[in-house]
């Protein structure tokens, strides 16, 4: 069977596992990593302007890849999770927004995300 969403890109969500307890001194240990992959994606580049930093900042330089991800409906992505685009893992900023139903198709709309990797 053909996929639903046969063109696109592929993206990797990888989502941190709950905590699988504590250690002797109470602070939470890590849960496993899980990750799937989203078939049929329309990644698009996203622009941003640097933030100025105060006399601290002098020097060094931030430099933020932004995409917008457009996901077939239903796709299940949280604000915690990361995302893998063209090589690169990004976190996800913002809230994930479902566009709904289509009130003139009655067929369900993306799930738009932004993600960003930030260095410096």
């Amino acid at each position: 069977m053909p996929a639903p969403y046969p063109y696109g890109e592929t993206v990797r969500i990888v989502r941190i596992g709950e905590s699988s307890g504590r250690d002797p001194r109470g602070q939470p240990l890590p849960g496993l990593d899980e990750s799937f992959d989203v078939h049929g994606c329309v990644v698009t580049p996203r622009a941003e302007t640097p933030q100025v930093g105060g006399p601290e900042q002098q020097g060094r330089d931030t430099v933020i890849v932004g995409y917008t991800v457009y996901a077939p409906p239903r796709t299940g992505v949280r604000t915690t999770d990361r995302v893998r685009i063209r090589g690169e893992v990004c976190e996800i900023t913002g809230q994930p927004g479902d566009w709904g139903r289509s009130p003139f198709t009655g067929t369900r709309g993306v799930v738009q995300f932004a993600a960003d990797r930030v260095t410096g």
